[in-house]
């Protein structure tokens, strides 16, 4: 079966073309552009990719539907402008759709790098990216999980079957990005409750957990 591939951008130039190149055999690019200002939709139009633009909002989740939706195909794939999708995991999501009884979603694993460095603390960073369309809903709030009925399974955790997030060299940008998420899952989050020592206890594991025992 045929296979869209869903790419979100804003002023993605400088990253875009390694993107691109990575998923160019698939049947079908869409990318949802957010009016980027720089040569963005100019790479874009070299892969023949489908162009379709939704309102800027500093960050991806309520523009997903959209996308999705704009796509021709019932199996789509998510990729993010900055990352890049290995031949071998094309291959594997083409034997999926191929197969007499796939899951209707996947969790595909996800190799992210800073500063020119494997991050193996955070690997295999499962992402939901690959799913059949049909009774699937995306909620706009950041970081939003996708809400689908049916089956989800995972795609097994090798680096040939990885997406690979490309690397974020400047403390500076990433810190940028974090602002902007921090912001946006207030929104998410402000009926919350947590008490004193999840405060304390909380950031403290998180340390524990990734920099000691996974290095």
């Amino acid at each position: 079966m045929k296979i869209s591939v869903v790419v979100h951008t804003f002023n993605s130039g400088k990253i875009l073309r390694e993107c691109l190149e990575s998923v160019k055999n698939f049947d079908e690019i869409v990318l949802c552009d957010m009016y980027s200002e720089d040569d963005t939709l100019s790479i874009a139009k070299e892969y023949n990719c489908k162009i379709i633009m939704h309102e800027r909002c500093g960050f991806v989740e309520p523009a997903r539907n959209f996308a999705i939706q704009a796509t021709e195909n019932e199996w789509v794939f998510i990729v993010d402008s900055d990352e890049a999708a290995p031949e071998e995991l094309k291959d594997y999501l083409y034997a999926i759709t191929d197969s007499s009884n796939p899951a209707d979603a996947y969790l595909v694993p996800r190799r992210n790098f800073f500063m020119n460095r494997f991050m193996h603390s955070a690997y295999p960073d499962y992402q939901f990216r690959f799913f059949n369309k049909k009774d699937l809903d995306w909620p706009s709030y950041v970081h939003a999980k996708p809400q689908i009925k049916g089956r989800v399974e995972k795609i097994p955790t090798k680096k040939k079957y990885s997406l690979i997030h490309f690397d974020e060299n400047r403390i500076s940008s990433l810190l940028s990005k974090y602002n902007i998420y921090t912001d946006k899952e207030i929104l998410r989050r402000e009926k919350e409750k947590n008490d004193f020592l999840a405060l304390i206890f909380n950031p403290a594991f998180v340390f524990f957990k990734f920099y000691i025992f996974e290095k």
